[in-house]
């Protein structure tokens, strides 16, 4: 899996990428959880995730935000890392110029910023954001939700509570257009730490009624961190 640097609003934004040899594959953007409490691009729901949309022949792409790993720069609380986003959907696209779709996907801290992007971007057809934090960030720039997607917690998440969530997803269900999915997964926390299999499992049951077929047979993902 080619690592890639991209020249970022903050210096040079450290990257990993995968290209599907298809000129007309789909791409995917995943964003990690909150850099000041361990979130980087390495992340357990981020690298599931990220393995999720290649093996649907997406080319995708994950990066670490300002200030994490090799990334330059400083965390800059939401318009900074909104930036860094912006910049690397930017790259993805160019060096994918047939790409028929583009979707998006974070995790916590990563679905917020995700959510924002999506609201500037019109060309994202699809969404996933894994432990939305709607009760410590607004969400309310959602007006309207601009593109269906999979809100998911655990339900045992003492960050986020599943009422909060649900919340969210209730007041996005009043606006027209757009279906936003809502699913929880048993006995996880936060981090989906021993429930990574059930979060999958969501995810890949959504990806599969929204895309049509389902992916391939799984097989073993290269060996990487994904601490």
């Amino acid at each position: 899996m080619p690592e890639v640097n991209i020249s970022g609003p903050a210096g040079r934004i450290e990257a990993r990428y995968h290209h599907q040899p298809a000129a007309n594959s789909p791409v995917a953007l995943i964003l990690h959880p909150h850099p000041q409490f361990g979130g980087t691009m390495n992340n357990q729901v981020v690298y599931h995730m990220y393995y999720a949309f290649q093996r649907r022949g997406f080319s995708v792409l994950r990066f670490n935000f300002r200030g994490v790993g090799r990334s330059e720069g400083l965390f800059d609380n939401g318009p900074g890392e909104l930036a860094d986003a912006a910049t690397a959907l930017d790259w993805l696209q160019a060096y994918n110029a047939d790409a028929p779709s583009c979707w998006i996907a974070g995790a916590s801290f990563g679905s917020w910023i995700a959510m924002q992007l999506l609201m500037r971007r019109p060309e994202i057809e699809g969404f996933i954001c894994v432990a939305p934090p709607a009760n410590l960030y607004d969400f309310s720039f959602l007006a309207p939700c601009p593109s269906s997607g999979l809100m998911v917690n655990g339900a045992k998440d003492r960050v986020v509570p599943t009422e909060s969530v649900r919340g969210l997803v209730e007041r996005l269900k009043t606006q027209k257009d757009a279906i936003v999915d809502h699913a929880t997964v048993p006995d996880a926390n936060h981090f989906f730490e021993d429930q990574m299999e059930g979060l999958m499992e969501v995810v890949d049951a959504y990806l599969d009624k929204r895309l049509g077929k389902p992916a391939p047979k799984k097989g073993k993902a290269p060996k990487e961190s994904a601490a």
